[in-house]
């Protein structure tokens, strides 16, 4: 046994006696001495050891008191824009108003942005009765964008009624997926009140300042599908912008390579969004498209033709389909059409950068009023899927 271990042995053991031989009393006892240095050191990590634990419960009392504190001061923040809501629910006019306003819902503005502007312009009498009965309704992701015509001093509740209706929304052009540059452009002017000739000048000027450079100064393809205010707008060029610029930080959002690749996906998407009009095809006709172009094929897509000639697919006349000078001629011409033929949506895109896996080299959409298209990689079953497309056309 080590001499410390004996010297805590024996300390342990030992008992204060007085004179008459009987242990001294805890109360007559002098202070009793430490036992040995190893028993100091082992109080001491003891005291530090409980200081420590001391801080941390002390750290961890405060962090869940903030915690609280927090939660309940959401709680109460919640109870009280309720409450607020609800002693401002009376705070409505009875209707239906009087006077003419016009009212412009921005893209991506909620009942609270929305509200506090109606009342600004007197149309409601509080922006919470507005919100209230968008609530009640149920439509707060109903909301259009868009101008609308609207009273003054009008019930909140026949308000929501107008700005979640789309038919009476105006002013706001409307790009949808796979239309043409020339329809988005006829429609900005026409909503805008700025005379077309100031769009087909930024055209013919190849969108110097506007379009990146790997659209080869075409806009084809380069607008952005959505909702856009242009009544607002001062000038095609703003107009024009505003699109383009949209378009550019939609394709970096879904990850499109820059440069000629941006392009080319472009292309390929447009010819899927004017080929079919289901999206789940997609994937197929881009695969389609990449089978031709390797094999060294002419794509022969009828949507490339239609829109070399202005026309739709089934106003093509055997003359427009012979017609080798056309450089959209898809039948005479191999590789991919000299721009994109539409402004292609997010499905398309993402399928022109990811192609479904499979051997096919043709399609053909059997009835254009369910959309349903079949693929085959065999040239004989195509040609039963053309008389199949026949038949059905001949019935309607």
């Amino acid at each position: 046994m080590a001499d410390d271990d004996m010297q805590d042995f024996f300390a342990e053991q030992a008992e204060w006696v007085g004179g008459d031989g009987e242990p001294e009393s805890a109360s007559n006892t002098p202070p009793r001495p430490p036992r040995s240095r190893k028993e100091m050191q082992k109080y001491r990590r003891k005291q530090q050891r409980a200081r420590q634990i001391k801080v941390i419960i002390a750290v961890v009392f405060v962090v869940l008191v903030g915690l609280c504190g927090w939660l309940l001061f959401s709680k109460l923040g919640a109870v009280r824009n309720a409450v607020e809501v609800t002693r401002t629910e009376a705070a409505d006019y009875p209707g239906p108003g009087s006077g003419d306003v016009e009212f412009t819902v921005e893209s991506g503005q909620n009942s609270v942005q929305i509200g506090d502007n109606l009342e600004k312009k007197g149309i409601v009498k509080s922006s919470a009765a507005f919100q209230q009965a968008v609530r009640n309704a149920g439509l707060e992701n109903h909301l259009q964008p868009g101008v609308f015509e609207l009273k003054y001093r009008m019930k909140a509740d026949a308000v929501v009624k107008v700005l979640t209706d789309s038919s009476k929304a105006k002013g706001f052009l409307v790009v949808n997926s796979g239309e043409r540059l020339s329809a988005v452009l006829d429609q900005a002017a026409e909503l805008s009140g700025i005379d077309r000739s100031e769009f087909q000048a930024i055209i013919d000027n190849k969108g110097d300042g506007i379009l990146p450079a790997e659209a080869g100064g075409s806009f084809e393809g380069w607008l952005e599908p959505g909702n856009y205010n242009v009544k607002d707008q001062k000038s095609a060029e703003a107009i024009m912008k505003m699109m383009v610029e949209k378009r550019i930080t939609k394709l970096d959002q879904l990850g499109v390579p820059t440069g000629d690749d941006r392009e080319r996906i472009l292309k390929i998407a447009s010819i899927a969004e004017g080929e079919v009009n289901k999206s789940d095809y997609y994937g197929k006709v881009t695969r389609v498209i990449e089978n031709r172009l390797a094999k060294d094929m002419p794509l022969g897509m009828d949507s490339v033709i239609a829109y070399g000639n202005n026309v739709e697919p089934r106003a093509l006349t055997k003359a427009m389909l012979n017609d080798t000078s056309n450089p959209y001629n898809s039948r005479s011409q191999k590789g991919l059409p000299p721009t994109p033929i539409n402004q292609p949506g997010d499905n398309a895109i993402k399928a022109a950068m990811n192609p479904e896996e499979g051997d096919w080299l043709y399609f053909v959409t059997v009835n254009l009023d369910t959309g349903e298209t079949k693929f085959t990689a065999d040239e004989n079953e195509f040609q039963q899927f053309s008389k199949e497309y026949e038949a059905w056309e001949a019935e309607n």
